[in-house]
């Protein structure tokens, strides 16, 4: 048996295919694009006007290291800037050996997306200087892992309350040109810093320009977190579902930018927002892009069923031994008769005992300390459970059941949601106390009815659902392979609908003469 060897033309066909060119043929036409993003500075260094320019990134570079190697030589006396006229001799005149002199616009347009500074003797000079620059302690402190949207498997570092560093972790996700911030102050006390960051190309103009006009317009005194300013702009003031998908993941925000979304940063809050948002959003996971198609989509439909279980098995519970208990199989019967022969009280307010009693101990867990809050609520549920099932205060099949949709609740990956979803259970026991299983099924219509009516950031909350797009259906109840969704959402109305060049299968090749 003999290798095969690889020719020449199979390298450089290879090497080509891995070469990306820049999307910019000239410097200027570049600038002319980073110009859009409030984070880019371009500035003169000496008081010649068009000479010396230097170009970079606010939020990547290193301000103090470049005003004591870079700046303070050419602001130095000694330093003559018309015996410079040629950009080669910068590695003379400036003590830092990361210095590349060239005029390959692929080369300058990864480089300054890396932190480096970019320095031309004339402002059309498409040969220039790149120093390095960057900021490598950026975004980073000793406690920046995610804490409600913890996941196994992927990065977990988060957003911080510091708007620069939050828009520097992004930058390190996506290091794109196209990727721009918006900057604006609201709140006539605060006058708090919020971004808008978008991928020109990518999102649609009308959400750019409502995002904007919505910020614009906002006249409060102060804003202090990203929450309140999702209540100041979301469509509808009237539901009880969140509008607007907040995160503290930089992986997921990123995403959202990749889509097609809008990405709001608000300075003191460790959460950004994404818009416009849809139901189907708030139950997935970024574990369902890290694992294997098949196990993501298993995952993401037990998230589902978990929900709706959450949702309607108490409601169900009182409707069937309030009125339609002739359903229930005689087995079941006696142990449901058994189990609640002692209880005084009629299901309704049995079941609304136990959930209140569930939620007071979420309270107050969620308000101490983290070890605290979590031996409270296992030791507190088992005590309070037995103790309320031998005081015949409630059946043992009713504990099991709240106890279960409790549990089903945290599936829930966004924390907005989940306090939804628990809301939503008081109305429907209500109805079923009332009408029995016909009251949960006119809950049901309230339910969706008000869903159907919702939009975010002007689109349909329950899109592809209502209105029904089926080429969407790619990542919502379930997750297809990356090579069936390299398309992006077609109600996001994306100016780029590609995102890129799915994997076609070859025939395989022996790597063996046999």
């Amino acid at each position: 048996m003999f290798f095969k060897k690889r020719s020449a033309g199979n390298k450089k066909k290879a090497q080509a295919k891995n070469s990306q060119a820049s999307s910019y043929s000239s410097i200027e036409e570049l600038f002319a694009k980073t110009k859009e993003s409030h984070d880019f500075h371009q500035l003169p260094v000496t008081d010649i006007e068009g000479y010396l320019i230097i170009s970079y990134y606010g939020t990547l570079v290193d301000h103090l290291r470049l005003e004591e190697k870079v700046l303070c030589v050419f602001r130095s006396p000694n330093f003559h800037p018309e015996k410079l006229n040629d950009i080669d001799d910068i590695k003379k005149i400036i003590p830092i050996e990361d210095i590349v002199i060239t005029e390959d616009m692929n080369e300058i347009e990864t480089k300054i997306l890396k932190g480096y500074v970019i320095l031309q003797i004339r402002e059309k000079d498409q040969k220039c200087a790149l120093i390095n620059m960057a900021d490598t302690k950026a975004g980073m402190r000793e406690e920046n892992n995610v804490e409600n949207e913890y996941s196994v498997i992927g990065p977990r570092i988060g957003f911080v309350e510091n708007i620069v560093t939050n828009i520097n972790l992004l930058r390190q996700n996506i290091n794109s040109p196209n990727l721009i911030f918006k900057e604006i102050h609201i709140g006539s006390y605060s006058h708090t810093k919020v971004v808008i960051a978008y991928i020109d190309g990518v999102t649609n103009d009308q959400y750019i320009q409502t995002m904007t006009q919505r910020l614009q317009d906002i006249n409060f005194d102060v804003v202090f977190d990203s929450s309140q300013l999702h209540q100041i702009i979301e469509d509808n003031s009237l539901t009880p579902f969140p509008l607007f998908l907040s995160t503290e993941r930089i992986d997921k925000a990123a995403f959202a930018l990749i889509k097609g979304q809008v990405v709001v940063f608000n300075h003191g809050s460790s959460y950004a927002i994404t818009g416009p948002s849809t139901l189907l959003d708030f139950f997935s996971s970024p574990e369902d892009y890290y694992l294997p198609w098949l196990l993501g989509s298993f995952f993401r439909l037990i998230r589902v069923f978990s929900v709706l279980f959450s949702i309607f098995a108490t409601p169900t519970y009182v409707a069937i031994l309030t009125f339609h208990y002739e359903i229930i199989p005689r087995i079941m019967l006696n142990t449901l008769g058994f189990s609640r022969h002692n209880v005084p009280f009629p299901p309704v307010l049995e079941v609304l005992f136990l959930e209140l009693t569930i939620e007071l101990l979420r309270e107050a867990g969620a308000r101490l300390p983290t070890k605290v809050g979590q031996t409270l609520g296992i030791v507190g549920g088992i005590v309070i459970g037995q103790a309320s099932v031998e005081a015949a205060l409630t059946s043992n099949v009713l504990l099991i059941m709240v106890a279960l949709a409790a549990l089903a609740s945290f599936t829930t990956p966004n924390y907005k949601m989940s306090n939804t979803i628990r809301f939503l259970r008081f109305p429907l026991i209500l109805f079923a106390s009332v009408w029995g299983m016909l009251g949960i099924v006119v809950g049901i219509c309230f339910i969706l009815v008000h869903l159907t009516r919702l939009e975010s950031l002007g689109a349909p909350y329950t899109v592809p659902l209502y209105p029904f797009r089926p080429k969407d259906f790619g990542d919502t109840f379930f997750r297809l392979s990356f090579s069936k969704t390299n398309k992006r959402p077609g109600y996001l109305r994306p100016k780029s609908i590609l995102r890129y060049q799915p994997h076609t299968e070859k025939k395989k090749k022996n790597d063996f003469d046999e």
